[in-house]
């Protein structure tokens, strides 16, 4: 996610290192970079000049603060102002009011509306712990409502039937009073989506509307659409008392125009963020948390919620047993691979990590051995129990079952096997208390990681990564 967009604004700031002080001429470099990275990512011209005037004014009277280079400061500086027209701060859904609130999700075809509401119910479920119900308005695209029945059975949402006999308007009045009946907290409303915004699209919205009175009106767009993604939204916005915006497909969306020119073309708040098919794969928007992302600083929080949300605690807890009498061996590492993957894969979680923003792609690929997590977990799966805890028995004709039995090559199997013995070696030192110290040492006075006391990360070339 913003791959490119975080490549190129890192390289911004190359103008200004080395220097001892800010200047007129050194900050007009750095900014020509800055303004650059942005075209290319896509932003909205208008949105660059705004943002990049006011970055150019505040840094020509800014007193670097003590500790900070140049460098650093005008980064500093350049991460306020990104996240206050970015948003500000996270804008949740406002539920409250006299149970069901009443959300509508409205969107063009092709924009992710239907999935967007299933993995909403699912976050409304689990990290807020609400009854939900979903109602699909949708009588005019083949297999809307099946769709959506569909994804609710999935999230384990309850779902209100209707019919593309029905009227919108009907569908919609019906399912609410089942939600009252019923005491649902929130009832999730999609409507049809169309191939671009129309006055017809625009005047049934307006009827549900006042049928139902919903408390937040949401907006799923594409981020993939880049500038036109902002348009549209803003086309809406002017019709229709729009309180938020869905952006989805964010996780094939390297270049980010969208989600840094919606917010201040619209007016309106990102809400959520779709980054992924699954459906847990949806974000709340945190401004400042995207922001130090972009600019190669991660995303710690996030990484943090998500290992609290997704991990089985009691595997993990039962792993970490197991590591600290030296017990490590491919099943667990299995099991790592597996709660890796319900975050996204190794690179999701490095991209959320401080500096490895910063790090070219080969030397990611690198630190997670050149070897896809999915093939590595097939590879494992296709050993027998004892070769998953003795793999030192995995030799010749087993190393040619098991790359056959998993669609691999036995060179596939070596490299599995390498990683293997230095994550073991680690887990070993994590058992024997040497980590424990190491940690401790990383650790500040108020018990909270320390990351100025990691020393350097891995250079771009190096490979001293830890597996």
């Amino acid at each position: 996610m913003f791959d490119n967009l975080t490549a190129r604004l890192s390289n911004s700031f190359k103008a200004l290192q080395g220097k001892n002080k800010l200047s007129e001429a050194n900050i007009k470099d750095a900014i020509r970079e800055v303004r650059r990275a942005l075209l290319e990512a896509d932003v909205a011209l208008e949105v660059i000049k705004i943002f990049l005037d006011k970055v150019q004014e505040k840094a020509l009277g800014m007193k670097v603060d003590e500790g900070l280079d140049p460098s650093q400061a005008f980064i500093k500086l350049v991460q306020t102002e990104l996240t206050e027209i970015i948003g500000g701060e996270n804008k949740g859904l406002d539920l409250r009011t006299q149970p069901p609130a009443v959300v509508m999700v409205a969107g063009l075809q092709g924009a992710g509306k239907t999935t967007s509401i299933a993995k909403l119910a699912r976050y409304l479920q689990e990290r807020e712990g609400k009854k939900v119900l979903l109602v699909s308005a949708d009588v005019y695209r083949p297999a809307a409502i099946e769709q959506l029945q569909v994804l609710a059975n999935q999230v384990g949402t309850e779902f209100f039937p209707s019919s593309v006999n029905d009227k919108p308007k009907d569908i919609v009045a019906n399912a609410k009073r089942h939600a009252q009946k019923q005491f649902f907290d929130v009832l999730l409303v999609d409507t049809a989506g169309r191939l671009h915004i129309d006055n017809e699209m625009m005047d049934e919205i307006r009827v549900l509307q006042k049928t139902i009175n919903p408390i937040e009106t949401l907006f799923v767009v594409d981020s993939m659409t880049g500038q036109d993604a902002a348009h549209t939204a803003k086309a809406f916005a002017d019709a229709l008392p729009l309180t938020g915006i869905i952006l989805t497909k964010t996780d094939g969306d390297a270049r980010g125009g969208a989600a840094l020119s919606v917010r201040h073309i619209t007016g309106k708040p990102i809400k959520f963020l779709g980054v992924g098919e699954k459906v847990d794969a949806l974000e709340p928007f945190h401004p400042d948390r995207i922001a130090g992302r972009l600019l190669g600083m991660g995303d710690v929080l996030s990484l943090i919620e998500e290992i609290g949300q997704k991990v089985d605690q009691k595997k993990a807890q039962k792993s970490a047993q197991k590591i600290a009498k030296g017990q490590f061996d491919l099943a667990d590492m299995r099991e790592q691979l597996l709660q890796m993957e319900q975050m996204g894969g190794m690179e999701a979680l490095m991209d959320k990590m401080p500096g490895m923003g910063k790090i070219p792609q080969n030397i990611k690929n690198q630190a997670i051995g050149g070897i896809e997590s999915k093939k590595m977990v097939a590879i494992i799966n296709s050993m027998t129990t004892k070769e998953r805890t003795h793999s030192k028995l995995i030799k010749g004709s087993r190393k040619n079952r098991i790359a056959r039995g998993s669609g691999t090559q036995p060179q596939d199997i070596n490299k599995l096997l390498k990683q293997f013995e230095k994550m073991q070696k680690q887990m070993k030192k994590m058992g024997s208390g040497k980590m424990q110290k190491m940690m401790a040492k990383m650790t500040g006075a108020d018990g909270v990681p320390d990351f100025s006391k990691m020393g350097n990360l891995p250079s771009a070339g190096s490979n001293k990564f830890p597996f």
